[in-house]
């Protein structure tokens, strides 16, 4: 069965100061998959999130977010019509308690119990956020910053969660912590597109994956195709140790 896309990207061409860091690529996002973007850095992943997410203005872009053109729009705009972005280096408001951090993800919404109850589903997802919630987010462990950054985002009650390099920096245990989050966050019906180094783990969990490169989408396949792909594995796998 074809699922329909909630996301579709054409022509997308974004400058920096006369120079594309992304030239003109197209993609889709499966209505309730989990799709990965992968590649080295500079490859204008970060780029294309920031500017689907409304932060970095296209040079020229058709941006298809449930048959809406969202391209130019707003991010407080888009955000309202459901997509969410987990920035790298987690963003966390550190002189907030964990508790006003999440609320800051719900600005745009007025349905107060419905937030409630997506603070309680959020504190269930992260029982360590939940024994914290008056602690200053500054004070966190980064892991725990990122389940912060995770759960202001899922705050905003979004279709579609996209999440710019979640795992960077943090423990091994805690990088598995966070793609079991991501593959319970997806079970629930939300979308999500990552990005994300640790290409390994990014493509065993993705359903549908695109290889970045130098601006352009130079291959693209079910996360198990690219994962068995011998130049995915020499580029971005390093030799695998029997895992």
């Amino acid at each position: 069965m074809m699922s329909e896309n909630i996301l579709q990207i054409k022509d997308f061409v974004v400058s920096y100061g006369g120079i594309e860091a992304v030239k003109g690529i197209s993609f889709d996002v499966p209505k309730g998959d989990i799709v990965t973007l992968i590649g080295a850095n500079g490859a204008g992943k970060s780029t294309t999130l920031k500017t689907i997410a409304g932060i970095v203005k296209p040079k020229s872009a058709s941006i298809l977010f449930e048959g809406e053109e969202i391209s130019g729009k707003t991010p407080d705009y888009i955000v309202s019509k459901g997509i969410t972005l987990v920035p790298e280096g987690r963003r966390v408001f550190p002189n907030l308690t964990v508790s006003e951090n999440l609320k800051i993800g719900a600005y745009l919404r007025r349905d107060k119990q419905a937030v409630q109850k997506d603070a309680e589903h959020v504190y269930e997802l992260f029982p360590r956020l939940k024994e914290r919630s008056w602690q200053l987010a500054g004070t966190l462990s980064g892991g725990e910053q990122q389940m912060l950054a995770v759960g202001r985002a899922l705050m905003s009650s979004p279709k579609l969660i996209m999440m710019d390099e979640p795992s960077l920096g943090l423990a091994p245990l805690v990088v598995q912590d966070i793609f079991s989050i991501i593959r319970q966050i997806n079970s629930e019906g939300i979308t999500v597109l990552l990005i994300e180094q640790n290409a390994n783990m990014a493509l065993k969990i993705a359903d549908k994956a695109y290889v970045m490169e130098t601006g352009r989408i130079t291959m693209e396949g079910t996360g198990a195709e690219l994962l068995a792909d011998e130049t995915i594995k020499e580029a971005y796998l390093g030799k695998t140790k029997g895992e």
